[in-house]
């Protein structure tokens, strides 16, 4: 049992010696002249790492400037660089620009880790792969998606809406592929913004956001007034116009087809169309 002690006794010495591991400074050390470099413990430097725990997918609004972030450890004194894969096109290497689309900067503030690249006006074709790299030997990277998309509305019945005076005008707007719900969603009647709580009465406006967002603008009890241009203003996405002629029982050419007449937008026809403008691009 003893020799199985010191055994393990000796095992542990060897170990801390081939990891350089030296024992704290005593008083007797100092008594003997041991200098500081002998006594000091090793510091094993790990060297440059990426924080993962950011995500790396990006989605930007067309035109809206868009950041790719990227946070490394013990940088130290090396050279942060940003590669577009599509071309490996090098954008920036430090806080420089290297290429003539001056779009494209690198931001660093001393007093954190991260390096972000800013993208102005992005566009579509900017949608792709981007490296962060960080030139030790060899470099290492980072890679990060962009996906710049451009949010798509649609009013369902135009561009052109008729329906009988006295019934209810159900106008119906989409936005999709967009990264996030609208804020705001407003609607105007001829160039100006609807007011819900006007004495006209009977005009609401129902909101549903989510990755798909609908807004439905219901006026009831339609007039000759009533007719007229409405727009679809979604904040983050393209306006939407349709025309809306509010009928007093003629029966125009322009509304007759197939010997049948379209006067009123059916229930069954709107949720079809609300079917087919989902599943679509």
């Amino acid at each position: 049992m003893l020799q199985e002690g010191f055994l393990i006794k000796i095992a542990i010495v060897s170990m801390f010696i081939s990891t350089g591991w030296s024992r704290p400074k005593t008083k007797d050390d100092s008594e003997n002249g041991d200098t500081d470099a002998e006594i000091e413990p090793l510091i094993i430097d790990r060297g440059p790492y990426f924080d993962k725990t950011a995500s790396r997918n990006v989605t930007a609004l067309v035109g809206k400037t868009t950041y790719l972030n990227c946070r490394i450890r013990n940088l130290g004194n090396r050279t942060v660089s940003w590669i577009r894969h599509r071309d490996l096109h090098l954008l920036t290497v430090g806080r420089s620009t290297y290429t003539s689309d001056q779009r494209f900067t690198s931001i660093h503030n001393p007093m954190t880790e991260d390096w972000t690249l800013q993208v102005r006006y992005p566009q579509r074709r900017d949608s792709g792969v981007y490296e962060c790299q960080v030139g030790t030997t060899p470099p290492i990277g980072f890679s990060m998606s962009l996906s710049v998309v451009e949010p798509i509305t649609t009013l369902l019945g135009g561009p052109e809406m008729y329906i009988n005076k006295g019934s209810t005008m159900n106008l119906t707007c989409i936005v999709k592929h967009s990264p996030e719900p609208p804020p705001t969603i407003y609607w105007t009647h001829n160039m100006e913004e609807i007011n819900y709580d006007s004495p006209r009465g009977g005009v609401s406006v129902i909101t549903e956001k989510g990755d798909i967002t609908f807004s439905y603008l219901l006026v009831q009890r339609a007039r000759d007034s009533d007719s007229g241009k409405y727009t679809c203003n979604p904040s983050n996405a393209n306006p939407k116009t349709v025309i809306v002629h509010v009928l007093n029982g003629e029966h125009p050419a322009a509304m007759q087809h197939g010997g049948q007449l379209r006067l009123e937008y059916p229930f069954s026809a709107c949720l079809l169309s609300v079917l087919v403008a989902v599943a679509g691009p």
